[in-house]
């Protein structure tokens, strides 16, 4: 299997969600993230879907994709051709003896520390995948009490935009 990043442009409606995440289910596809929000054009959303799948079943649930009627637009990012982020807030154990490696673990990664209690920091940091997970792994050892981690966000690199040609004058 091999993973695809999505951009979907779609009207704001109800029950669009769920309409587009049926489709991959129905298809036995494993969404690995989903990312929803506004964009620049009122009343558009934009949906992130990261998607493990083999080439030939993604052209068919990128045809039924289309064929909602609340879907305007469908792009699939390559990995060069798009900048890719993650954001993960995580609660890790500190005491007075790893609070200082934990606190260079932070300044290596350029994450930053967002609260702080006697036995515990959460700690903000943003950047790829690799960069996400690769900061998990080193705060592990200290024990990671809660983490949340957003969807994969992606824009394509360059000056063109998913809306240019749709909403130009």
């Amino acid at each position: 299997m091999s993973q695809h990043v999505l951009s979907l442009l779609v009207e704001d409606k109800p029950g669009l969600l769920t309409r587009v995440a049926g489709l991959f289910a129905r298809r036995g596809f494993n969404i690995t993230s989903l990312a929803v929000g506004p964009t620049e054009v009122g009343g558009l959303s934009r949906i992130t879907v990261v998607v493990d799948v083999e080439d030939q079943p993604l052209e068919q649930v990128t045809k039924q994709l289309n064929k909602l009627i609340n879907v305007i637009k469908i792009v699939e990012l390559e990995p060069g051709q798009a900048v890719q982020r993650e954001h993960l807030l995580v609660k890790v154990r500190v005491d007075n003896p790893t609070r200082s490696q934990v606190l260079e673990a932070v300044t290596l990664f350029r994450a930053r520390v967002v609260d702080v209690a006697t036995d515990a920091l959460v700690i903000e940091v943003t950047g790829d995948s690799g960069k996400v997970q690769a900061f998990l792994r080193v705060l592990e050892p200290y024990g990671i009490r809660e983490l949340a981690q957003s969807g994969l966000l992606a824009i394509g690199r360059g000056s063109k935009s998913i809306t240019e040609r749709i909403f130009k004058n």
